[in-house]
């Protein structure tokens, strides 16, 4: 009879431990605001260039990009007569960054920098499809979460 009640006892205050973590949760859920980051805002940009890149000649690029503030030394790729870099647009824009690039490079490079097409520049960039059903469930989850 005493084990019974002892167990009951201990059943019931483990149900009450276990309520109590559960509301602690929910609470934690609901009140639960997204981060703020200040982080730098990374842009993507290419420079095109018409002649073939050497690998003497990609060095010395990427020693160039690397000494323009705003660029990180691993960000740069460079591939056939293309270079893709990362750039904080705090910092600078590919404007300056190709100018700055330009004026290092003392006229040798033969290069003009891409610019997107106006049709392309106001497309949405999601890789997910929009109108897909996980896309409108995350949403919807983000939403309330949120």
């Amino acid at each position: 009879m005493k084990t019974n009640k002892i167990i009951k006892k201990g059943l019931f205050i483990l149900s009450g431990i276990i309520g109590l973590f559960i509301a602690i949760l929910l609470f934690h859920i609901i009140t639960a605001k997204p981060p703020v980051y200040d982080t730098p805002n990374l842009q993507v940009s290419r420079i095109d260039f018409k002649s073939d890149i050497d690998s003497m000649q990609a060095r010395k690029i990427c020693a160039d990009l690397r000494s323009i503030k705003g660029l990180t030394s691993d960000s740069i790729i460079v591939k056939r007569n293309v270079v893709v870099y990362f750039h904080n647009n705090k910092i600078t824009n590919s404007e300056k960054v190709f100018n700055e690039l330009m004026a290092k490079g003392k006229g040798h490079y033969d290069a003009q920098r891409y610019i997107l097409p106006a049709n392309l520049a106001d497309k949405e960039v999601c890789p997910m499809n929009q109108n897909s059903l996980s896309y409108r469930l995350s949403q919807k989850i983000n939403r309330f979460f949120n």
